[in-house]
């Protein structure tokens, strides 16, 4: 009898687990971000594919995507703010996912009658489809950073109340999450499209998101009714509670309601109350200006604006495992079995960073927690850094960085052809080849001759190790956020740290055009640490703000559980 009502009770707890608001959270995310990993790697791809094996398509697309976050961020922010939560995640989830449709069926008509649409109005037709394509994908990037900010930087506190230790495991889970489909979606969509064809990967990426869309859409009516703090939104409720007042409000001698007249003044005065209340065309076309201007002004006056701006100075970095350290490693002899490889060990060793954020956050903190997972990101770096002066680093500052675009621009008779070529014009080179059909990726990688291969794996051993370090900081700043900013302006803030992520994302993708070739690499190293040491001096001045002398001394348990009172900013 006593093990048939464990069994029962366990049943139980694992029924109210799986139909819980914070499990539902977890499987919405889920199926948001694999659509958006699957989406984000394909596109990429089929923008190649249809420009020939170019990149100027994704280039062009990587720039509009940034420019859109980097100048609509706050604006967006501002809109979450100022609509109701389930409005807000519906409206986003419906636009990103039917963008993402439109713009899966529209890739499959143009890879299926690319060469009917060159041949008619003289290519001006195809010319349209691929502006379109890049418009539509680009809404539904915006889509997404609106998704991203109403869910994560919202509902998920929400969910998780005034428990802070609830709210630091419910951020680790998500991020858990995001790591795992960034390796798995994908693996799946590469080998839908290896297997099958562009075409068939359009199609499967465009019927998953609309069963997703319909399946997220439920569940996120469910995290609704389930949490019913979701439908109160600071700055919103005592709005609502003064206009009830005033519609409910009686004269006290003769019982009835103001007249007209006494209600228009009413609303004039609330109109000179509240100067955003103003009408006209000017204040109406001005208005995304000043939501802009505001947006950046409040940013700037929080109390977390060091550790917010630490935080986007860790995206100004090649130390990570994108297209441009990618394709370093293949000029330094590396193949994409060897790279697939240490993605997943990057991916790993970022999933150890979420895990071990939680338990260094009870164990000394959430302020502490930042400073030590920053000394800990700055120590591996310092791998890469020796990387540069060990054997193997191509380091050699005599090179011009723009040898190689002369050599280009001017063809093959503009420069005289060199004795020792470098590997990037061994690269060069070959891809040249690949564009024409007439070479192999096999072939190009085997062409790539390193004389040692120490450098390059201090440079991915300190990449990997540092990811511990990087997404403990990155959640810790995360929570930050999320704790001192108040309710009614999580959006603007949020999307104006995703503005400023994207800021100096974009002028690490110019620091590489100015020095592009492998000999300059090193430099891009040395660089990127001191911006990512920076980050980390700028949040060390906000830990020691807040926290004194004390910040180098393990908290004591007073001092814990007084960390564990919310503060009256996260209080709605």
């Amino acid at each position: 009898m006593e093990n048939a009502g464990s069994k029962k009770r366990s049943y139980e707890s694992a029924a109210k687990f799986f139909t819980s608001a914070k499990f539902l959270i977890y499987l919405g995310h889920a199926l948001s971000t694999w659509g958006d990993r699957m989406w984000n790697f394909a596109v990429a791809v089929f923008l190649v594919e249809l420009y020939g094996n170019s990149l100027l398509l994704t280039a062009v697309y990587g720039l509009v995507v940034a420019g859109s976050v980097l100048l609509l961020g706050a604006i967006i922010g501002d809109w979450v703010d100022k609509n109701p939560r389930l409005k807000v995640a519906q409206t986003s989830l419906i636009v990103q996912n039917s963008s993402v449709i439109l713009c899966g069926i529209l890739l499959m008509v143009v890879f299926q009658f690319k060469e009917d649409l060159r041949q008619m109005y003289h290519g001006w037709l195809l010319t349209m489809c691929y502006i379109m394509v890049i418009t539509i994908a680009n809404i539904a990037n915006l889509a997404s950073t609106a998704m991203s900010i109403t869910i994560q930087r919202d509902w998920v506190v929400v969910v998780a109340g005034e428990d802070r230790s609830r709210l630091a495991d419910m951020n680790a889970t998500v991020r858990i999450i995001d790591q795992l489909t960034n390796i798995l979606a994908p693996m799946v969509v590469g080998q839908i499209m290896a297997f099958g064809s562009h075409f068939i990967g359009c199609g499967f990426i465009s019927g998953w998101n609309l069963c997703s869309m319909c399946l997220e859409y439920t569940v996120l009516w469910k995290v609704y009714q389930k949490t019913p703090a979701l439908a109160v939104k600071g700055g919103h409720k005592e709005e609502a509670q003064e206009l009830k007042h005033l519609q409910d409000q009686q004269d006290p001698l003769s019982g009835q309601k103001p007249s007209e007249d006494s209600q228009l003044m009413t609303e004039t005065a609330a109109v000179e109350k509240d100067p955003t209340k103003k009408t006209g065309c000017l204040y109406q076309i001005s208005e995304p200006f000043r939501t802009f201007r505001d947006g950046w002004v409040a940013y700037y006056n929080q109390s977390i604006f060091f550790a917010g701006m630490s935080l986007a100075f860790l995206y100004m970095t090649v130390l990570g495992f994108d297209c441009i350290t990618t394709g370093y490693a293949y000029t330094q002899g590396l193949n994409g079995a060897i790279l697939s490889l240490l993605m997943g060990a990057s991916a790993i060793s970022g999933i150890f960073g979420t895990v071990a954020f939680t338990w260094i956050r009870k164990w000394c903190g959430l302020i502490r927690t930042g400073f030590f997972s920053g000394l800990a990101q700055l120590s591996c770096l310092l791998l890469c850094v020796v990387s540069v002066f060990v054997p193997g680093s191509p380091l050699d500052l005599t090179v011009s960085p723009f040898q190689e675009m002369v050599r280009q621009l001017m063809g093959d008779g503009g420069a005289l052809p060199e004795a020792n070529p470098t590997p990037l014009a061994m690269l060069s080179t070959s891809m040249q080849s690949l564009t024409n059909g007439s070479t192999t990726v096999h072939e190009m990688e085997e062409m790539v001759q390193v004389e040692s291969y120490l450098s390059v794996s201090l440079l991915f051993a300190g990449v990997i190790a540092a990811r511990v370090g990087l997404w403990a900081f990155d959640l810790t700043v995360t929570q930050l956020i999320q704790e001192n900013v108040i309710e009614s302006e999580r959006g603007i803030i949020n999307g104006v740290q995703n503005s400023m992520n994207y800021l100096l994302d974009l002028l690490h993708f110019i620091m590489v055009i100015l020095a592009p070739n492998p000999e300059a690499f090193g430099l891009l190293v040395i660089i990127s640490f001191s911006f990512v040491a920076m980050g980390h001096m700028m949040y060390f001045w906000f830990a020691y703000k807040n926290l004194g002398p004390q910040l180098f001394l393990r908290c004591s348990a007073e001092q814990k559980k007084e960390a564990d009172i919310p503060s009256l900013s996260s209080v709605v």
